[in-house]
């Protein structure tokens, strides 16, 4: 799983069996010794760039410090809260997926029905592929998927579903819901498997200076912009446009140390302040709540891909899960767990009529986003905890420290005294209400304590 840090929630593209060259001659604007690139198309090449280097740098950790290797399935433990921003809903699996010309790598997905599941495939840019369940499969949504190169035709059993790779490797992150029996949805995700043929070339990743969310890479971003653009193609529309300016950018770098450092300065005093004033302001913003209806097919949308990839990873599309990230109440002060809020669902509003699949909010302490420890060991609620209504048909969550008089225990988040916290609310496969906008989490409302 990523290993950074959650700020709001929150395969490679190859034509046919060879690397796609950018040619400089043909996207590259014309450069000589006296030409400066303009801050903005600094700005623009460093904030596109970025988006990349972050799926780098968790390729890089997985494969080269926790030796996960290539094709082979890590099973996350069931429940885990070990890890930063945990989904404790899901049993989760994840691999890093390699091609070449001449191997496909079979998928085996067991037969799940009557609990959510889908097997997510991603690009190098943190773009999703495809995802395979009985939504997008509904003549085979179990069984063998060969994952094959684009434009290769290696061997394949008679039975498998083809599915096209755009480049040599993928990122694979599968889910199946717990639904409340833990020990059948921990055996259908060992039931997810690969058949891996020998002989598969496999790059090692592109190496990258070490960066962190705190000190995020800076003008070094730009020492091998050829070789990462190289590494893997973008679908982003405006892809050549933005990569022109990011050889642009490269190539002025290489000129001599003065214009190193020019772009250096710019990165630091402008960039990088960009991004992070814009991961503070993202999304549409409502009632405490913040969302993105662009994860996991970004269109040209730069700053929300980085911003994404840097604060959760490999997000899904929002027709598959959509997340509303809360990190204020309603008049827009930081949450915290000195103060009473109530999230009261009208009863024509109610989450569990907003999904086709299932729901659940969950509790995080900031700004480390690890759940937060109680007695009662209660570290989200779902459509399957047995909350109670008010005599309205509303439902209510409460979320303080200590429970209240008056307020069911089943509908009572524990929260942190004395220090901040945030909320993630998942909604999977949500109707139609959710994903265009018209449905939206009624407020984080402070009550008087």
């Amino acid at each position: 799983m990523k290993k950074g840090l959650l700020i709001l929630i929150v395969v490679f593209l190859f034509v046919g069996c060879k690397k796609e060259i950018i040619s400089l001659e043909t996207t590259t604007p014309t450069l000589n010794a006296n030409s400066v690139p303009e801050d903005q198309d600094i700005i623009d090449a460093y904030t596109y760039l970025y988006g990349r280097y972050l799926v780098i740098q968790q390729e890089n950790h997985d494969i080269n410090v926790e030796k996960v290797g290539y094709n082979k399935i890590k099973y996350n433990p069931l429940g885990s809260a070990q890890f930063v921003n945990p989904n404790l809903d899901v049993a989760y699996l994840e691999a890093w997926i390699a091609v070449d010309a001449a191997h496909a790598v079979i998928l085996n997905v067991p037969k799940i029905e009557g609990r959510y599941y889908t097997a997510q495939l991603l690009d190098g840019w943190g773009e999703v592929i495809v995802n395979i369940n009985e939504r997008n499969f509904p003549k085979t949504p179990y069984g063998k998927f060969a994952l094959v190169l684009k434009g290769t035709n290696p061997t394949i059993p008679a039975d498998a579903v083809k599915i096209e790779l755009p480049a040599e490797k993928a990122k694979i992150l599968a889910r199946v819901e717990l639904k409340g029996t833990p020990a059948v949805a921990k055996k259908l995700q060992e039931q997810f498997t690969l058949n891996v043929p020998e002989g598969i070339k496999i790059a090692p990743p592109v190496i990258i200076p070490d960066f962190t969310p705190k000190a995020p890479i800076a003008g070094e971003i730009f020492d091998k912009v050829e070789e990462v653009l190289n590494s893997y193609p973008d679908p982003m529309p405006k892809a050549k446009e933005y990569q022109a300016k990011a050889i642009e950018v490269g190539k002025y770098a290489k000129t001599n140390d003065k214009a190193k450092s020019h772009i250096d300065e710019v990165v630091k005093t402008k960039a990088i302040p960009a991004f992070l004033a814009g991961a503070k302001g993202f999304g549409t913003q409502k009632g405490g709540w913040s969302v993105s209806y662009v994860a996991g097919k970004f269109g040209d949308d730069i700053m929300a891909r980085d911003i994404i990839n840097y604060g959760g990873l490999w997000a899904n599309v929002i027709q598959e899960a959509i997340y509303f990230i809360g990190l204020t109440d309603s008049n827009k002060v930081p949450l915290s767990g000195d103060k009473v809020y109530e999230i009261k669902f009208p009863k024509d509003q109610l989450p569990d009529l907003a999904v086709n699949a299932f729901w659940s909010v969950t509790l995080y302490s900031v700004p480390d986003y690890r759940v937060v420890d109680n007695k009662l060991k209660r570290y989200n609620l779902n459509n399957i905890s047995n909350l109670k209504k008010n005599p309205d048909g509303s439902l209510s969550i409460w979320l303080v420290s200590s429970l209240p008089k008056d307020v069911p225990q089943s509908n009572w988040l524990p929260t942190p005294a004395g220090k901040g916290f945030s909320l993630n609310l998942r909604m999977y496969v949500s109707k139609k209400e959710v994903l265009d906008g018209t449905w939206f989490p009624a407020p984080i409302e402070q009550k008087n304590n």
